[in-house]
This record gives C-alpha cells, sequence and structure tokens, in this order.
C-alpha cells in the first residue's frame, strides 16, 4: 500500500514533524511511504529522515517566495488557521495539483489546514485521514466552524489523545467519520536507559510561555537549596531564553540550571539524566514525556490538558502535579531527588510502561485504523457510533456547533466595523 503523508514544511523544527518521520519510518517497514512537504526553506531537513521514505516539497521559499501567485492570500487553506498567512494561492494550487495526481492510496493530513486541502480536494477513490496534533479546544470557534464543514468528508479522523477524541465526538457533528486517539510514537532507544544515579533533571522543548519553565526554575531552586549537587538542563531554543536566563541569573542557579540550547536527537541528553521535567500549562500530547519515559527516566508533570495524565501513571512512572503549583512541583522533584530506590523503580516502570509508544504498537493501530476505513468505504457501512448514546453526543455537538457559529459571527461583524473606522 502507499501512504502519503501531506505535511506543512517537512525543513523546521517540531513536535508534528518529529512525530510524521516517525511514523513514516515505522510504516515504511511494510508499506511504500511519501511525505510531500507543502514548503521548503533549506537544502535538508533538520531531522534525519529514512532513505526508503520519499520526500517532495511543494513550493521552494529559496526560489520562490516572490512568486506572484504567493504574494495572494490562499483560498481553500482556511483563514483562522494558524499557519494561514505563511499559504497562498501558489500553495493552494500546488496542494491541489498533488492530491488530483497522487498515486497513493492513503493520505494522511497533519494539521487543519492541511485536512480542509484533504477533505476538499483529493480524489473520490483515496482514503482520507486527517490528523490533529494540537485540540479542539484549542482552536478558535470560526476555525471550528469552517473544520466542522470539511471534515464530514473525511474518512477517518485521529488526535493524539484519548480525551481530544471524546471532545470531538462529543462537540463536533461527523457523522459517518471514524474519529480515534492514535498516540504519536518514539522510536526504539538505541543506547542503554539511564541508571539513575545521575544527579541531573533533564526538560525539551521550546522555550515558549505556555512551557512554564519559569516555574520549572523557580521549583528547582528549592531542589537546588537543599541538593547544591544537582543540575537542571534544559534543551531548546525560543523567545523565552533571555528572560529565563535573567531569572537563572537572579536566583543564583547559574551552576545548576543550565540552558544547553537545542539538540538532535535528544536522546543522548535523556540518559544522561536521572529525572525528567515538565511544567507546562498547556500539552496536546507530550512527546517529551514519552521520550524521557523510553530512556528509562521517571518524569514530574504538570496534570494540564491533556496529554500527561494518559501517559503518566501517578506514583509508579512519574508524578502528575497541579498545574502552575510551583511548591507541588518542588515536592515531588525532592521525592525523587532523595529517594534512590524510588528514582530508580520508576524509571523502570517508565521504561516498560512507554513500550506502548513504540513504533510497533502505534503503527499496527494506525494499519487497523486504515483497514477499517476502507472496509467501510468497500461496504458503504459508517463506524458504529462509540459511546455514550447517539443522542446525547448529537443534542451536544449541535449546541457547541450553534456557539461557534455564534461567536464567528460575532468576530466576523466585529472585524467589518474595525475595517469601516481605519
Amino acid at each position: 500500500m502507499k501512504i502519503s503523508f501531506l505535511l506543512h514544511n517537512a525543513y523546521g523544527i517540531g513536535g508534528t514533524i518529529t512525530t510524521t518521520f516517525n511514523l513514516a519510518q515505522a510504516l515504511a517497514d511494510r508499506h511504500d511511504v511519501e511525505i510531500v512537504s507543502v514548503l521548503r526553506h533549506r537544502e535538508r531537513p533538520n531531522h534525519t529522515l529514512d532513505p526508503r521514505v520519499a520526500l517532495r516539497p511543494l513550493v521552494d521559499l529559496r526560489q520562490e517566495k516572490d512568486h506572484p501567485l504567493h504574494q495572494r492570500p490562499p483560498k481553500v487553506f482556511p483563514v483562522a488557521e494558524y499557519r494561514y498567512h505563511q499559504y497562498s494561492e501558489l500553495t493552494d494550487r500546488r496542494i491541489g495539483e498533488a492530491l488530483a495526481a497522487t498515486d497513493a492510496e492513503v493520505v494522511i493530513g497533519t494539521r487543519p489546514g492541511l485536512n480542509v486541502h484533504l477533505a476538499r480536494q483529493a480524489p473520490e477513490h483515496v482514503l482520507r485521514i486527517g490528523q490533529e496534533h494540537l485540540t479542539l479546544d484549542n482552536h478558535p470557534p470560526r476555525l471550528r466552524t469552517a473544520l466542522r464543514r470539511a471534515y464530514r468528508r473525511l474518512d477517518v479522523l485521529t488526535t493524539v489523545t484519548e480525551a481530544d477524541a471524546a471532545a470531538y465526538r462529543r462537540k463536533m457533528r461527523l457523522p459517518g467519520v471514524r474519529v480515534e486517539a492514535l498516540p504519536n510514537s518514539v522510536p526504539d532507544p538505541a543506547l542503554p536507559a539511564a541508571d539513575g544515579t545521575a544527579k541531573v533533571i533533564v526538560a525539551a522543548g521550546r522555550l515558549v510561555p505556555v512551557k512554564r519553565y519559569d516555574l520549572l526554575i523557580e521549583a528547582f531552586a528549592t531542589v537546588a537549596a537543599a541538593h547544591p549537587d544537582w543540575q537542571l538542563r534544559i534543551y531548546g531554543k525560543g523567545e523565552e531564553h533571555t528572560r529565563l536566563r535573567r531569572l537563572i541569573e537572579r536566583l543564583g542557579l547559574s551552576d545548576n540550571a543550565l540552558l544547553m540550547g537545542a539538540a538532535a536527537p535528544m536522546e543522548a541528553e535523556w540518559v544522561k539524566g536521572s529525572i525528567g521535567a515538565t511544567a507546562a500549562n498547556f500539552e496536546p500530547f507530550g512527546m517529551t514525556i514519552v521520550e524521557a519515559m523510553r530512556c528509562g527516566l521517571p518524569v514530574v508533570s504538570t496534570d494540564c490538558p491533556y496529554g500527561p495524565a494518559e501517559i503518566i501513571e501517578d506514583g509508579a512512572d512519574g508524578r502528575l502535579v497541579p498545574v502552575g503549583d510551583r511548591d507541588a512541583l518542588a515536592a515531588a522533584l525532592l521525592d525523587l531527588v532523595r529517594d534512590d530506590d524510588l528514582r530508580r523503580r520508576m524509571g523502570r516502570t517508565a521504561l516498560d510502561n512507554a513500550r506502548r509508544f513504540g513504533p510497533v504498537p502505534v503503527v499496527e493501530q494506525a494499519e487497523r485504523l486504515i483497514e477499517a476505513a476502507a472496509t467501510a468505504r468497500r461496504t458503504g457501512r459508517p463506524p458504529a457510533p462509540p459511546e455514550p448514546a447517539r443522542l446525547r453526543r448529537a443534542l451536544a455537538g449541535h449546541g457547541f456547533a450553534a456557539r461557534d457559529a455564534a461567536y464567528a459571527a460575532a468576530s466576523a461583524v466585529r472585524r467589518t466595523i474595525r475595517g469601516g473606522k481605519r
């Protein structure tokens, strides 16, 4: 079977790129797989791509940034989508042409705007799978309205958590669309797991406000005061770098809390630590949590929507603490710092529990979804509605849709009024 992924920019850095590369690589063991990158801005991807996976860009910004059609706004890509201003009539045209000419049996979109293209422009014979890497509740009402209209043409919609899948079933009206959770996968580790002896706490991700590295640093100050031989190493880059460096200096942690910059792959850095940590306010999945656990680290995380609670078993392979609670975060870290046996035991459990996010189980689940969608196409029978009851879900979805439509209409009126006042 030929499977094609439609990706925003395979040459950048980000969780969606990583997970797409991981899944494509795992599927390539049994299928013909390609990644179609809408945009390209550099010669080679930042992440290593399995040579069995073909990579094909549609718009090369190095030569086509000033293309006349790239100066015009898109008509297919939804205006309320976060990446809207990076798309254009040129991307509309190239995506439409690529979908019309595809020889893939299955095309997988990897963000809401591309899922809209897939739903509206893919040939009828193609199985259309849309992936959601954020969450429904994180999308503005106007985008949810656009998705509600387009997504009815998909065969399958996957989310990265069960909680978000339930939200889509409850709040959206998508008759005939199979909505299921498909977690992100992490490749099998190539290095020996951490043994829990290193006096290092590791965190990784974009240095942006929602990740709350400031809260993690403040919590670590309590750890360092009691155990000055421990370090916090934060990997990543982003807009918060300068502010975090100043916070570290102000708290007198320059020798203990280190901003390490970006590292790819991260596996070699995880295994140098003994505890993983994240203090995010919001986490659609929690890729770094899985990465840390797959390297044998117990993870202390805020219990934020949606991912951490579906990955971490509190008290067994990590700890979950209230969002924004610096003292609870510090206490959970201290528990693991002080108790060597507990830390190592939880690390071993983390290693075992995280196997469910390995390539084999995730690919098997993806293949089951594809086969179920193909069967539904052949038989003309839509997937059975999931629990809870059909009527309750339909009513909830209707109310949510009505609210979204009202919010979107009000936003349009406000924009019109503002435009008239210019």
